[in-house]
């Protein structure tokens, strides 16, 4: 029988340890630079970047008074009215608001806020809804959920900034080299956008960014998407992109600062865009805003 003090490493035995995952992205420089130049202007021409930094920490601030408490006593009513800032989702979303459906619905968003690995919890997610093609949409509404309630914690996972199926988002576009007939390795997990986001926030801070930087990450992959898509004729998510329009347009639509939804006619105030309703953290002063009853 082996001796008890046998499982026990002798002082000279190497230890075996968990050997850190290296993850390489191959990013452009010129690419991101152009980017950043063309996202400035644009966003000068349209009243200066400031507004769009204010649109989106409202928009944080409205998911994180919703999801407070995990959720809990969120209505289907003020669930779609922040379905306004969730293009991918927001015209896809009406079966799972309806009253018969809504509360298994939000006990499933509900998980999405548990302990463990995110990738784990995302996928848990996911498979609660019928594995289809018409349901991809769902990853994006657990990657909005959880970086809208969290941006320190969730960087933006959604599919149009990285899906390794479809070989297409913002990775790509901003990949360094010829790409047009390749097949990029590389995952799309929670450790793969951690280090997208990383390395977009050393380029911002080489160039003099270094105020809210997270935000000025997701209107730099915006950006950079919708130039994508301004190329494309927007082809791509033709439901949600389908006019020919400035590259910018298409940047406020990825980041759901259209305020386009499906179940509302509502849309984003100017004061939103303006920044002057940041101090305006519930999701019931939506209504308000906009003069509805």
């Amino acid at each position: 029988m082996a001796s008890f003090f046998s499982k026990f490493k002798n002082k000279s035995e190497a230890v075996a340890r968990a050997t850190p995952r290296v993850i390489s992205l191959e990013l452009s420089g010129p690419i991101l630079a152009e980017t950043l130049q063309t996202l400035i202007t644009a966003c000068d021409e349209d009243g200066g970047i400031e507004r769009y930094i204010g649109a989106l920490k409202f928009k944080t601030s409205l998911f994180q008074d919703a999801f407070k408490d995990g959720g809990d006593g969120l209505s289907a009513e003020n669930f779609v009215k922040l379905c306004m800032f969730m293009p991918t989702v927001r015209r896809r979303i009406s079966t799972y608001v309806e009253d018969e459906h809504y509360p298994e619905f939000l006990a499933a968003i509900k998980g999405l806020f548990g302990a463990g690995d995110i990738d784990a919890r995302i996928t848990a997610f996911v498979g609660k809804f019928p594995q289809d093609k018409k349901h991809r949409w769902v990853k994006d509404l657990a990657a909005e959920i959880l970086h809208n309630t969290d941006p320190n914690m969730h960087p933006l996972m959604l599919r149009w900034v990285w899906d390794r199926k479809a070989n297409s988002g913002v990775i790509r576009e901003i990949w360094h080299g010829e790409v047009d007939s390749i097949t990029l390795d590389v995952d799309d997990d929670y450790e793969v956008f951690m280090k997208l986001r990383e390395e977009l926030s050393g380029f911002l801070t080489t160039n003099g960014i270094f105020a809210d930087v997270l935000y000025y990450v997701d209107l730099l992959c915006a950006q950079s998407y919708g130039n994508y898509i301004s190329a494309q004729g927007g082809l791509y998510l033709k439901a949600d992109f389908s006019s020919k329009e400035e590259t910018i347009v298409f940047t406020r639509r990825l980041l759901g600062l259209d305020g386009v939804s499906a179940k509302s006619n509502l849309s984003i105030p100017p004061s939103i865009i303006d920044g002057e309703a940041t101090n305006k953290h519930s999701i019931d002063n939506v209504l308000r805003l906009n003069g509805s009853n």
